[in-house]
């Protein structure tokens, strides 16, 4: 997709249907801090942006930008010291998904580093003995769980097309951090104390816990030097260095010696793509928003939920009130319903079992009579009794016309965790990019110093339901089912807006609802729509986020049907928003410990 005008109409019509410091903190830690450079005279500045989930990790890809590297080059930085010091949500051990937009070329792409389930997977990989499915967390602790790591060849795959910096020159911060140590954060520790299976697994009981078996205490300076020799092995050889030779062979030792053995071969990680995709693209009010298509379930799904409340007054309905949240519930349930049924890596599905086409599927979705028919079941004054996915086959289709196949509702656990970052560099190019090991601290394997994911485990359990097949069961080579959602706006004259993205499991994709309408609709700025209550219909019920609303307004939406739960909703959403001056404001969640930076250099 080249060329704004062309590429902004496509949106509209075919893109829908078709497709740090040495071991201490830094000082910015748990704030937005901003720093800059004068230019020289008639020079034009380079306005650069980070925000990342950890402080140690935006000032490794803040450095990368001041130095006049790319987005990917600083991408590539954060990411490598995310595995390190926030090893609980993401790593080289997992997979991500990369939003990326060329400024020079006014090119959107989308990069797929989704693991993928050995050849060995069949169906029935998370059944007992019994035919029925295992309990999750058996599941997750062991090598039955953990798929083949996608993040460095999809990281090496955008480097090579937009990188500027030298690839072994991103993974200094991290390598030097890893060798001198970093100081254990409070979440880091949290999650340690709640893990209890973590100290179980003799690898990570060693490097996560003393002696005794206690968590290493906040501040205390904890060093990886086989994440380090790890990390130098990658930066000399490139991927080729991790899915080959010693790192590969640890990766496969450590998944068939652990609990549940995976069954993963050397061949599996030689054989890894990462893969390039087209955005899915939809407008909202007065703009454009993309995102990632299956097999995350996350862009379509965002797209049908803002589609179906298009018609509706949110911005006068208010921020937060009880005809917002109703709306917004409705909303959700129709296409979460929509995404159980529907949504998995369809491109292998198609093949596998004549089944449609992702971009079948994603035409059908985001058709937009079938968004208007679904809008149109949605009453404004009361919930409704159930809500089943959808028929897109019933309306005309540029694409995969004819009766569609119907599954069985999706059966996977999908718990919260994973991370998420969004970068500026100074040419205006832009990542956004969420990134996973899936559990906190994956599958609590480790290999070369890293965390292994259990990203398998969000595959359905259940391969059948009532009778039918479920789109997103287990089956060799394919790609788990994801909620990952990351977004990039733009505004009426095609120019960047803002991007934003968040971890949370099923829930991420209410999360970057909810941000988006408090920014669009409800005219909040960055850092009060990241702050902003959390309000998620992900399964099962409504949720409201605990402390965040009012008597008033929870009584309210039971009035109107919705039997409300409060819970922590620990979202962890990084977003920014370009200003009319060219200058960036931005949100870091303060429900984790993330911050955001931006500053200035020359232009290159």
């Amino acid at each position: 997709m080249t060329g704004k005008t062309n590429w902004l109409l496509a949106i509209g019509a075919a893109a829908l249907l078709a497709a740090c410091g040495q071991g201490e903190a830094p000082d910015s830690a748990g704030a937005a801090a901003e720093t800059s450079a004068a230019p020289a005279e008639e020079t034009a500045p380079g306005r650069w942006f980070i925000a990342a989930a950890n402080p140690y990790a935006a000032e490794a890809g803040a450095e990368i930008l001041k130095k006049g590297g790319s987005a990917v080059d600083a991408a590539i930085a954060t990411q490598t010291v995310l595995g390190l010091v926030e090893p609980q949500s993401s790593g080289l051990g997992g997979g991500a998904f990369m939003l990326h937009y060329d400024a020079k070329a006014d090119l959107l792409e989308t990069y797929n580093g989704r693991e993928t389930a050995p050849a060995s997977a069949t169906p029935d990989r998370f059944l007992t003995a019994d035919g029925e499915a295992m309990n999750f967390y058996d599941a997750v602790a062991g090598g039955l769980s953990i798929g083949v790591p996608g993040a460095v060849r999809m990281l090496e795959l955008a480097h090579d097309e937009h990188g500027k910096l030298a690839w072994n020159e991103n993974f200094e911060a991290a390598i030097a951090l890893s060798e001198t140590g970093f100081k254990v954060s409070p979440r880091l520790n949290g999650l340690l104390s709640r893990i209890p299976r973590l100290k179980q697994m003799p690898a990570a009981a060693s490097y996560f816990y003393s002696d005794d078996g206690a968590p290493w205490p906040v501040g205390h300076v904890l060093k990886n030097p086989a994440y380090a020799e790890t990390l130098k092995t990658i930066a000399a050889g490139g991927a080729h260095a991790f899915y080959t030779g010693p790192i590969a062979e640890a990766i496969v030792e450590a998944v068939n010696a652990a609990p549940n053995p995976g069954g993963m071969t050397l061949a599996d990680l030689e054989t890894y793509t990462a893969e390039k995709l087209d955005p899915v693209c939809g407008p909202y009010r007065a703009y454009q928003i993309c995102s990632m298509p299956p097999p995350s379930s996350g862009g379509v799904t965002l797209l049908q939920i803002l589609a179906l409340l298009e018609p509706f007054d949110i911005a006068g309905a208010g921020a937060g009130s009880i005809e917002s949240l109703h709306l917004l519930f409705e909303a959700s349930r129709l296409a979460y319903a929509d995404r159980n049924e529907y949504l998995a890596d369809n491109e292998m599905l198609a093949g596998e079992d004549e089944g449609l086409s992702s971009a079948a599927v994603i035409a059908g979705l985001l058709n937009p009579a079938y968004l208007e028919a679904r809008s149109a079941q949605i009453d404004p004054s009361t919930a409704a009794e159930t809500v089943e996915a959808g028929d897109p086959s019933a309306y005309d289709l540029a694409d995969g016309a004819g009766q569609w196949k119907r599954y069985g509702a999706d059966a996977s656990p999908e718990p919260p965790s994973t991370s998420h970052f969004v970068i500026v560099d100074s040419e205006g190019n832009v990542v956004s990019m969420t990134t996973t090991v899936e559990f906190a601290f994956g599958s609590h394997q480790m290999a070369a110093g890293m965390v292994l994911n259990n990203q398998l485990t969000d595959f359905s359990f259940l391969p059948v339901r009532d009778g039918k097949p479920v789109a997103n069961a287990v089956a060799p080579g394919k790609r788990p089912r994801s909620s990952m959602t990351p977004a990039i706006v733009f505004d009426g004259n095609g120019e960047i807006w803002a991007a934003a993205g968040s971890p949370g499991g099923p829930a991420i994709i209410g999360y970057v609802a909810k941000t988006l309408i408090a920014m669009i609709d409800w005219g909040l700025s960055t850092q009060e729509a990241v702050n902003y209550p959390n309000a998620v219909y992900p399964r099962g019920a409504p949720i409201l986020e605990t402390d965040g609303y009012d008597t008033q307004i929870i009584e309210g939406l039971k009035a109107r049907g919705h039997d409300v739960e409060t819970r922590d909703l620990n979202s962890g959403v990084h977003a920014f928003k370009r200003l009319p001056d060219g200058s960036f404001e931005g949100g870091a969640d303060p429900r984790r410990e993330g911050v955001w930076l931006t500053g200035e250099i020359e232009a290159q």
